[in-house]
């Protein structure tokens, strides 16, 4: 059986933490921050938790097993 190859699109937008959370950054942050509030661009900062459906797809994308 071939191995299974990581999807590198996402490789390159999700971390996975050492317990196994998926974190990534906010959308919306790369350009266009000028017509947005300076309240609106600070709550954009750092990275959030992606939510478990969405991790579950992230995880089996980079291979990871299922945990």
């Amino acid at each position: 059986m071939p191995k299974m190859k990581t999807h590198k699109g996402i490789a390159k937008r999700f971390r996975v933490t050492g317990t196994g959370k998926v974190k990534h950054r906010h959308a919306g942050t790369s350009h266009l921050a000028w017509r947005m509030t300076s309240k609106r661009v600070r709550k954009l900062r750092g990275t959030v938790d992606a939510a478990d459906c969405e991790a579950k797809r992230v995880l089996r994308a980079l291979g990871h097993a299922a945990r």
